[in-house]
């Protein structure tokens, strides 16, 4: 199929953003900012680093599942400056022998996950199509602050709260029972869950306007783990991280099944695994924290640093170069 007929295919299928003056069609887009300012950010989901279409248990990554991921992980990114995402540009690289209808389900995947997730008037803009060797997926995202200042990683101060908001660890988890080679027949409902979660992401969208609008001092999302995005707001607010053990414990208890079945301990999964793509958020001690969010750790002064009951944690999360 010609790049043409392949873009005639996807067009129909794509959310609409309620703010572009012009969408898809012409050499670039023109979105309207009522804000005055524009949040961006980008992302890269690449064929055998990110996902593998066919693993060994039996596992096929669809295109609706790359489609969901790539918008998720885009949205989450927006939702932890704060901001509301606004809109979405893609760029596809695709062997010539994909299948036409994986493509289709890929478009598929990006507007349920916009629409579901609640990006309330965010769509597909435009983009970019090309072949390679290699499905790459690469959005980036732009979203608006609606007034608001945005929420950067370096507001922490001595004596503020931690807060989460969604889940950590299932994602991991669903990960590891991916790269087990267990077959998909000899796994529960609860596993087959936590598998959904890796492919499928459910970022909190409303928790980040919630929380800005509340006064959150610094916040990010967890895409690489607790602890190694924890120590990104602790090197940038120049403070020391203190998880509560008890807490991350009762966020372990869900995945113990999964634990039990891989021979893992499932609090390296809440530590290290990061693609729930939940908030962090860190709240001044008189502020009430929003319903989403729970209360997770504190803040001290000294060398920036983060521990779990003042120790130094064994995981510290996913390094895009060293694995």
């Amino acid at each position: 199929m010609s790049e043409s007929a392949l873009l005639e295919r996807i067009f129909p299928r794509l959310a609409q953003a309620e703010t572009a003056v012009v969408g898809p069609g012409d050499d670039a887009a023109v979105l309207a900012a009522p804000d005055g300012r524009t949040v961006i950010s980008i992302d890269t989901l690449v064929q055998d680093k990110d996902f593998r279409l066919l693993r060994e248990n039996g596992f096929a990554t669809t295109g609706y599942d790359v489609g969901w991921k790539c918008a998720a992980q885009n949205l989450s990114d927006i939702n932890a400056m704060g901001a509301r995402a606004t809109s979405l540009i893609v760029s596809l690289t695709l062997p010539a022998d994909i299948a036409v209808e994986w493509v289709e389900a890929l478009a598929d995947g990006l507007t349920d996950a916009i629409e579901q997730l609640g990006a309330t008037g965010c769509g597909v803009i435009g983009g970019d199509l090309g072949g390679g060797t290699e499905i790459v997926v690469t959005a980036a995202v732009t979203g608006t602050l609606e007034g608001r200042a945005p929420v950067l990683r370096s507001g922490a101060q001595p004596g503020d709260v931690v807060a989460l908001a969604g889940t950590a660890g299932r994602a991991a988890a669903g990960l590891a029972l991916l790269e087990s080679g267990t077959a998909l027949k000899d796994l529960g409902e609860e596993e087959l869950g936590l598998i959904a979660t890796q492919c499928r992401p459910e970022p909190p969208l409303e928790a980040g306007p919630e929380a800005a609008r509340a006064g959150a001092r610094a916040m990010l999302d967890i895409s690489d783990g607790l602890i190694r995005d924890a120590g990104r707001i602790a090197r940038a607010s120049s403070v020391a991280i203190d998880f509560d053990p008890e807490v991350l414990r009762g966020l372990a208890e869900p995945l113990r099944t999964a634990g039990r079945l891989l021979g893992k301990n499932p609090l390296e999964w809440v530590l290290g695994g990061g693609e729930d793509h939940g908030l962090l958020a860190v709240f001044g001690p008189e502020i009430t924290l929003p319903s989403r969010f729970t209360a997770v750790g504190s803040i001290s002064a000294g060398t920036p640093r983060v521990t779990v009951g003042l120790q130094a944690p064994a995981s510290i999360g996913w390094d895009h170069f060293a694995h």
